[in-house]
């Protein structure tokens, strides 16, 4: 009988071929490709078995522990444990997917063969540092951070950014002071942990102090400024990067997408598409390039994005899907937005609520209860923006009792503080319901200063039922809070009008003027003779 072909070392073709699944975020890919290896008998390899085991914690939660106790299973009848790479990788395994409570990275570090080299514990050592930061258990990775044996620029860098992170801004200083060597990961840990504690002229500082920079310096800087909502200073530097990689452009494209600059993150990305420049787009791209679209209402430049990926190689993930959800159900294109619902491998939250919404804005009552109940049943709890999408329903159904009881269970069964969009859509509905009083009561139960969309909403229903008294209040708010929008003006300019008040009609046209407003053209200012 034959011996099984040995399936090669570092560089052999079913290696490689392995490695490539799993950097690209491919584990079922990596995970059968290495058992077609098996099975064309070639011997394990090590190489290629630590490359399946890194790409392991990319699975689903559910999958991700089996697969990593059967490949466990399998390096020890193999006996390849002790080879420093799966055992490195295992452990690594093991620390991203446990609480370091449960202790098998740990376990696999102290029950490591005699035999394993210095390096591969250090490894080992490193991924349960690194876990335990995650965790947040500053104090127990700083009591393993002193007590290790030996230590390299990962362990102190891990140990700086875990502090920095924690917002111990103060130890990380000290602790970056005593390395015995930097390199721009050092330095990248600080400026990050100072922009997520929200010091950005420190993070600026120390970012202009690197003696040397790396893309994910910039990055981080971006990144970190888009967060904080400064899309002028992310923008200036990346004007600045003199070399800039996909992450980069995928920096800027989502800091304008997230930040509501949406023509502003289309014109980077076709920036980056010009044959000049030509960097191509993975999924995060696509990602914040169809948010900018559903910003934008741009359905056609949405669904020339969506052939564009298929052009490119892009799978169509359930992120995607649901991105495109967003857009095709804010375009109204409901049955395209199903079918890619429908589709999803994992429905969540944020896809049941984009569908909840699209419902809600298009009066499909029914779907959005059913979706409701779907998701209820499916023990996927709702958030605010589910809310929304169901206030608007019912809103639109003009069932007020069933908005009421929606409204109220928000905070008492769900916990879910009312955000000044679902009063507006309460006060919307009392108000078109004749309910003025109780609008205009539950805008005074609002915890903090109500904002001009609520009054807006309650003067366009004294409007529909011609309340002087109310309308009057509710203008006067909306006045103060957006002086320079007319559109307040003339509504309350046709409530004076319908109830024959020339006199304040041509007071608030007077005001009008004198305040540099115009009448906004296809408004219904009624005529006065």
């Amino acid at each position: 009988m034959r011996a099984p072909r040995a399936a090669g070392g570092f560089n052999s073709p079913w290696t490689i071929t392995i490695r490539a699944a799993a950097d690209q975020g491919r584990p079922l890919r990596a995970i059968a490709l290495y058992l077609a290896s098996l099975r064309s008998s070639c011997r394990p390899c090590p190489f290629a078995l630590a490359a399946v085991l890194k790409s392991v914690p990319r699975l689903p939660e559910h999958d991700a522990l089996p697969a990593a106790a059967s490949l466990h299973g399998h390096l020890l009848r193999l006996g390849l444990l002790s080879h420093p790479y799966p055992h490195a990788a295992l452990s690594h395994l093991y620390s991203r997917l446990l609480p370091p409570h449960h202790d098998h990275a740990r376990g696999l570090l102290d029950d490591a063969p005699a035999a394993l080299h210095s390096h591969s514990r250090l490894v080992s050592s490193n991924s349960l540092l690194a876990s335990l930061l995650r965790a947040g258990d500053i104090t127990a990775a700083r009591a393993m951070f002193e007590a290790m044996p030996e230590r390299d620029v990962v362990s102190w860098n891990s140990m700086v950014a875990g502090l920095a992170k924690a917002g111990h801004l103060d130890e990380a200083i000290e602790l970056f002071d005593q390395m015995p060597e930097t390199n721009a990961a050092s330095w990248n840990a600080l400026v990050s942990g100072f922009m997520a504690q929200g010091h950005l002229a420190q993070a600026q500082e120390l970012f202009e102090r690197m003696p040397i920079r790396n893309n994910v310096s910039w990055i981080t800087m971006i990144s970190g400024y888009a967060k904080a909502g400064d899309v002028q200073a992310a923008a200036n530097l990346f004007d600045r990067m003199d070399s800039k990689d996909l992450y980069a452009w995928n920096a800027m494209i989502s800091c304008y997408a997230q930040n509501g600059c949406a023509r502003e993150a289309l014109g980077i990305f076709n920036r980056m598409l010009k044959p000049h420049i030509w960097v191509a787009p993975n999924e995060k791209t696509f990602s914040s390039v169809i948010s900018a679209c559903s910003q934008l209402g741009d359905l056609r430049f949405g669904l020339w994005v969506e052939s564009f990926m298929g052009y490119v190689g892009v799978h169509l993930d359930d992120h995607l899907r649901t991105a495109l959800i967003d857009l095709y159900t804010k375009s109204g294109q409901m049955d395209r937005a199903f079918d890619l619902f429908r589709g999803l491998r994992s429905r969540d939250v944020v896809s049941y609520s984009a569908m909840i919404v699209g419902c809600g804005m298009h009066g499909k009552l029914n779907e959005a209860i059913s979706l409701f109940k779907e998701m209820s049943k499916a023990r996927i709890d709702p958030n605010a923006v589910t809310f929304v999408g169901l206030l608007s329903a019912y809103s639109h159904a003009g069932l007020l009792e069933e908005a009421r009881a929606c409204f109220t269970s928000m905070s008492s069964k769900y916990k879910i503080n009312p955000s000044m969009e679902h009063y507006t859509i309460m006060v919307d509905i009392l108000g078109r319901c004749g309910k003025l009083e109780e609008a205009f009561q539950l805008i005074m139960q609002i915890p903090v200063c109500p904002h001009a969309s609520v009054w807006g909403a309650l003067l366009l229903a004294c409007r529909l039922h011609n309340n002087i008294e109310l309308g009057e209040v509710a203008a006067s708010k909306c006045f103060e809070l957006e002086p320079k929008e007319s559109g307040y003006y003339i509504l309350l300019g046709n409530i004076y009008a319908q109830a024959k008040k020339w006199d304040k009609v041509k007071g608030l046209r007077k005001m009008m003027a004198e305040r540099g407003l115009s009448k906004t053209p296809g408004s219904s200012w009624v005529h006065v003779a």
